[in-house]
């Protein structure tokens, strides 16, 4: 009784003001620390798992990030009218709530200091803040401060060891779109680790589930889309991906350049294993899948689409599953890479396009399809 009167005591002290406010505030302390320690784990690395074959996609998901949309921002309540005096107070007062609530989580944890590297304790009382709180402003900023910690390896076993992982997980079932992607934010910075991943491993099918049926393009579908990325760094877990991987080309097609990169990343890496091959040979594309070799389109996306092709049909064994080819249904990726050989020019339009180095790359690449889909022989 003394432990819970304690816990809803801190929690008392949290809550400050009333009314439906959800804030979303950077925590700038230690950003550039931060940066600096994620960019040490560049592409392919993950702790303790060693090495990984090919140019595998270790995605970050830096909070502190100058480029990123919601840097800044405040929630206002819906009567904080814009270009009102009324409205004027309430956004003031909203501002001002949001900044008490990030700077009580930082006293509650650390009441000595302001520095975002937390102790183990202060972590805990951190971890008690996100399990036992219902406000969602406390939970965003309780998250916020666990995420830029979790930027740091030496914290990633911590807060596992602090049973953080499926505190976090738990998160994920909340309605509140900015809460459920600052958790994972967190899992993202958490699952640069073996251990972790294994454990982590069993809340995947939920995660990819609520990415593909996310708003489309929304901070939510993105920052999945960057957990998912780092769990697939590996081939450990990328056949738990195995059936969504129609619905990552569909997010693809329609996504903006963002999602578009962002599901790259992920296809890039599952297209390394020789044993998802079949797997991604077999997904279902929309047939727009096409029109993006055209002129409007980023060159980056299509180079690296390329080679996510040329990177399966190096990895599928021709030879070997020469009789099963009819097993490939219409529609499949299969079928669109043989419409590619032989319609590119109608399909692709790709006589037209501007730049020369997507002609050449798609020139070589319909000349080593031809060699497996049409053989000589034939």
């Amino acid at each position: 009784m003394g432990y819970a009167r304690k816990v809803g005591w801190v929690t008392a002290g949290l809550v400050i003001g009333a009314g439906a406010c959800y804030c979303i505030y950077r925590l700038t302390r230690g950003r550039k620390q931060n940066k600096e320690k994620m960019a040490e784990g560049g592409s392919g690395d993950v702790d303790d798992v060693g090495d990984c074959p090919g140019a595998r996609y270790n995605d970050w998901s830096d909070d502190d990030d100058d480029s990123s949309e919601n840097k800044g921002i405040v929630w206002y309540p819906p009567w904080a009218r814009i270009g009102t005096e009324a409205g004027t107070r309430a956004r003031a007062r909203a501002r001002a709530r949001a900044t008490r609530a990030r700077r009580a989580v930082q006293k509650r944890a650390s009441p000595n200091s302001d520095d975002t590297i937390l102790s183990p304790q202060e972590l805990q009382k951190v971890l008690c803040l996100v399990e036992m709180s219902e406000k969602p402003y406390i939970l965003e900023a309780a998250l916020i401060a666990l995420g830029n910690n979790a930027a740091y390896a030496f914290n990633r076993d911590i807060i596992r060891d602090l049973g953080g992982l499926p505190i976090v997980a738990k998160i994920l079932n909340t309605r509140d779109p900015i809460v459920k992607e600052k958790a994972l934010i967190v899992l993202n910075n958490l699952s640069v680790n073996a251990e972790n991943q294994r454990r982590l491993k069993i809340y995947m099918n939920q995660v990819c589930d609520d990415t593909i049926t996310s708003r489309l393009n929304s901070s939510v579908q993105l920052a999945g889309l960057r957990l998912l990325t780092n769990m697939t760094v590996t081939n450990e877990y990328q056949h738990m991906l195995a059936n969504s991987i129609s619905d990552f080309f569909r997010l693809f097609s329609a996504g903006n350049e963002e999602t578009k990169f962002q599901v790259l990343k992920l296809l890039l890496n599952l297209a390394e294993n020789p044993a998802m091959a079949r797997e991604l040979l077999r997904a279902q594309v929309p047939s727009s899948l096409g029109s993006l070799f055209n002129k409007k389109e980023n060159k980056e996306v299509i180079l690296k689409l390329l080679v996510i092709f040329e990177n399966i049909n190096d990895n599928f064994k021709w030879e070997e599953n020469e009789p099963t080819q009819n097993a490939f249904s219409e529609g499949s990726l299969f079928f669109f890479l043989k419409e590619f050989q032989v319609c590119a020019d109608k399909i692709l339009g790709i006589e037209s396009h501007h730049d020369f180095l997507v002609k050449v790359k798609v020139g070589k690449f319909m000349a080593k399809l031809a060699e497996h889909m049409f053989p000589k022989t034939q």
